[in-house]
């Protein structure tokens, strides 16, 4: 929830913040965390952070959703890939 609120208030950079903080301490994110991080990478124009964390979230054997799918596209998009 704070993660998407930050994303909300133009603070997407937070978010990400957050969610690499969560890694580092060892807590696993779930599929809304990584939804949420890749919607603040859609807000914040960063597509390529957004595709890794797709690939992230696979990888940890994690479905993407039609959101996840929605909000990396958009972050491609909006970063002109």
């Amino acid at each position: 929830i704070v993660m998407s609120s930050w994303t909300r208030a133009r603070r997407a950079h937070k978010a990400l913040e957050l969610f690499d903080d969560m890694k580092v301490r060892g807590v696993d994110p779930n599929l809304f965390c990584y939804n949420a991080a890749i919607t603040a990478c859609e807000k914040s124009r960063r597509s390529k952070h957004a595709v890794d964390l797709l690939e992230e979230m696979r990888s940890r054997g994690l479905e993407p959703t039609v959101i996840t799918y929605s909000a990396a596209i958009s972050a491609c998009e909006k970063g002109g890939q």
